[in-house]
């Protein structure tokens, strides 16, 4: 694992590009295996063609399957989870890593008060 060999506090990410033939039972069992795996953040975007020579979309994923990809993410645990058509797999990273600075300062702070 990434994190055995990473120094304390580093976030891992994946992501999956969906519309590309999956099935949704497919999309739950990887996102299973990558929370057991310890991974923090995950993102689920839409594979767009970019070209005729590429692979063509198999099928585009409703907005009401994202958000659901979404809700099961945050109640598996995972820190952070941006999921959408236009999602792309650093979205948001700067302000996620801020966030969770700011977050983990608090937390700190906070620990420190309640210890005096």
């Amino acid at each position: 694992m990434a994190k055995d060999y990473a120094p304390a506090g580093t976030l891992t990410k994946t992501s999956i590009m969906l519309g590309c033939g999956e099935t949704p039972d497919q999309v739950l069992k990887t996102m299973e295996k990558v929370r057991a795996a310890g991974v923090d953040v995950m993102t689920f975007v839409q594979y767009m063609r970019p070209s005729k020579r590429h692979m063509p979309v198999s099928e585009y994923i409703t907005p009401e399957a994202f958000e659901k990809y979404q809700t099961l993410g945050m109640e598996m645990g995972f820190r952070y989870v941006a999921s959408g058509p236009m999602v792309r797999s650093s979205y948001k990273a700067g302000e996620f890593y801020i966030k969770s600075m700011i977050d983990s300062d608090r937390a700190a702070s906070s620990s420190k008060l309640t210890a005096s």
